[in-house]
Parts: C-alpha cells; sequence; structure tokens
C-alpha cells in the first residue's frame, strides 16, 4: 500500500464514539537523581525531584482516543480510596466520559515507577485482581448494557475486570480484545485479538522463533479461539496480520527510537477501534496503529499521540512495507 493511499484514509477519519471496559490503574512516577550508594545494601539511594500521576490501562486506552480526537467512553472499577479519586480527578481533567464503580472489597491499582537518569530503576504494583463480586458485576452489567457501539474495546490487564460473565453479554458485538492469559479460556469468537509476542506464545503453547512458528502460532491462535481476526504485536519486529481465511501479512515497525514501550499496546487498540469504526479496512487500520505506536515508544511512560502527529510521521518515514507470509 503506498503512501498517498493511507494519508487519504487518515485524512477521511471523523471523531466516533468508542466504549472501553476494562481494568484502568493509575500510574505514579517519581522523577529524581542517584548521587550515591546506600550505606544500608548495596542499592542506589535516589533523591525524589518530582512525583507524576497519569492514567494507566484501559485508562490510557481512553487518554489514547481522546488524543486521536475521538470520544472515548470507558466502564471499569476503582476502590474507594485517594488513588481510586485521583483517577476520577484526571478523567475529568481529561474530558473523558466514565462510569466507575467504586468498591469497598477492592484497593485501586496503583503502580509507581522509579526513575533516575532516565532509567527505571524499580516498579511497585498495588493491585486487587480477584473477579468481580456479584455486587460489582451487576453495577457494571448494568451500564454496558446501555451500550449502542457496534466495536468495543475490552482493555484486559487481569485485574478482575474482565470476566466470563461481562464477555458473555457481549458477544453480539465486534470485540477488540487486548488480551491477558489468566482469561484466554474466556476468548472466544471475537472479532479481533492483540497479543504481544509472548501473550500469542502462550496461547498458542508455542515459542515463536522465527517466521514459520509465528505463522503456526497465529493459525493455532485463530482456530483455537475461533476469532474473524488477529494482530500479533512483535515489538522491534513491528506486527504480523492474520486474517480467517485471507493471506497472513507483515509490517515492520515505524519507531525510529525507542525509549520506553510503556503503553505501546494501548496505542494500538485505540488506533484500530478508530479505524475500524470509520468503515477502515483491517489491514489499514493496522498500518495506522503501527506508526502511532511507533510514535509513542519515543516517548518516556505512557503516552499519546495525535492524528496530526501520525500524518507528519507517515509523511516523513520510508515506503509502506507490508509483506505477504504465506
Amino acid at each position: 500500500m503506498h503512501k498517498k493511499d493511507i494519508l487519504e484514509k487518515l485524512n477521511k477519519i471523523k471523531k466516533v464514539h468508542i466504549p472501553i471496559i476494562g481494568d484502568i490503574m493509575l500510574d505514579h512516577y517519581s522523577w529524581g537523581e542517584v548521587e550515591r550508594i546506600s550505606p544500608e545494601a548495596p542499592v542506589p539511594v535516589v533523591k525524589i525531584i518530582k512525583d507524576e500521576f497519569m492514567l494507566g490501562g484501559a485508562g490510557n486506552v481512553a487518554c489514547n482516543i481522546k488524543s486521536l480526537s475521538s470520544s472515548p467512553i470507558l466502564f471499569s472499577i476503582i476502590g474507594k480510596d485517594d488513588y481510586g479519586q485521583k483517577i476520577k480527578q484526571l478523567l475529568k481533567h481529561n474530558n473523558i466520559k466514565f462510569f466507575l464503580h467504586q468498591s469497598l472489597q477492592r484497593s485501586t491499582t496503583l503502580k509507581t515507577r522509579v526513575l533516575a537518569q532516565n532509567q527505571q530503576m524499580i516498579r511497585i504494583d498495588r493491585e486487587s485482581d480477584s473477579y468481580l463480586t456479584s455486587e460489582e458485576l451487576l453495577a457494571i452489567k448494568q451500564q454496558i448494557d446501555k451500550i449502542q457501539q457496534q466495536y468495543i474495546i475490552i482493555s484486559d490487564y487481569g485485574k478482575g475486570c474482565i470476566c466470563p460473565e461481562i464477555l458473555e453479554m457481549l458477544q453480539t458485538k465486534k470485540l477488540i480484545v487486548d488480551p491477558k492469559a489468566k482469561n484466554y479460556p474466556f476468548y472466544k469468537g471475537f472479532y479481533l485479538l492483540t497479543p504481544n509476542k509472548k501473550e500469542a506464545e502462550q496461547a498458542a503453547n508455542l515459542k515463536i522463533t522465527d517466521t514459520n512458528t509465528l505463522i503456526k502460532a497465529g493459525k493455532i491462535i485463530i482456530s483455537k479461539f475461533d476469532l474473524e481476526n488477529l494482530i500479533i504485536t512483535l515489538g522491534p519486529q513491528g506486527m504480523a496480520i492474520f486474517q480467517k481465511n485471507e493471506p497472513i501479512y507483515h509490517l515492520p515497525t515505524c519507531a525510529q527510537k525507542v525509549f520506553d514501550v510503556t503503553g505501546a499496546g494501548d496505542t494500538v487498540i485505540a488506533v484500530l477501534a478508530i479505524g475500524l469504526a470509520n468503515n477502515l479496512d483491517l489491514i489499514s487500520s493496522a498500518i495506522l496503529a503501527n506508526y502511532a505506536a511507533g510514535l509513542v515508544v519515543a516517548q518516556v511512560g505512557t503516552a499519546t499521540t495525535s492524528l496530526q502527529a501520525i500524518k507528519k510521521h507517515i509523511q516523513n518515514s520510508p515506503k509502506i512495507k507490508l509483506t505477504k507470509l504465506n
């Protein structure tokens, strides 16, 4: 596909409403400096200079959709704690429509990353990952039952919001799923699954070491989960696109430099959903998502991009190399 063609399709993208159901979390970044080693243990002493809070998980997907000039509608669960309130504040600040059930049984997911000299020193996770209680499930089901849109993003981080009951009630929708291994038994008949390489290996029970094993793993996943489509993201190697009874394609990465892959999958699934909801075909949507991912991995932390930035990136990048694998 020529760059001119993909740019024409990008220019046709209009504002759409994209529901997102999944695990929201709060990303906490503590930025500091290291000048000495601790006398108590052989570890660096980080002097914190500033703290930053950002929306993570399904929240980052919503931020990506918002930054791409569309309207996310977020459904998730938080704890009755300060971190949950912070998430609400950030969603309101970003003008993101949301329904968050506030639970007394679980805590809000918080991921704290300590960084110094532009390197991540340690990550500390506070989270609950049990499935929803009957009360929590009922509250969320009552809200998502009102969804009118056909394309829905399932942002599964394995923290409990995505469960068999939620997936079952959405079986008539076109689900675009960012998967987690713990829920593979419940992924059946979906429109699109977007695992990374490790997740694809888990799903296929096969190590991906070359093109042949990549193709074999993709075919196993398509068959095993009765999928219409599958996109395996391969990090520095780009992504592979599988469509039932169609040729398999490979897209090389569009990243010019990589600082942090955090949240790249969120960007990919957001762009895919917007493209598909705008009636773009899967290949064109994947190409746009690939360019978008190339932009966000060049930034530190969970990042977003814009339609204008993607357009500029396409214009300044080499020719699109879409390779048929079979």
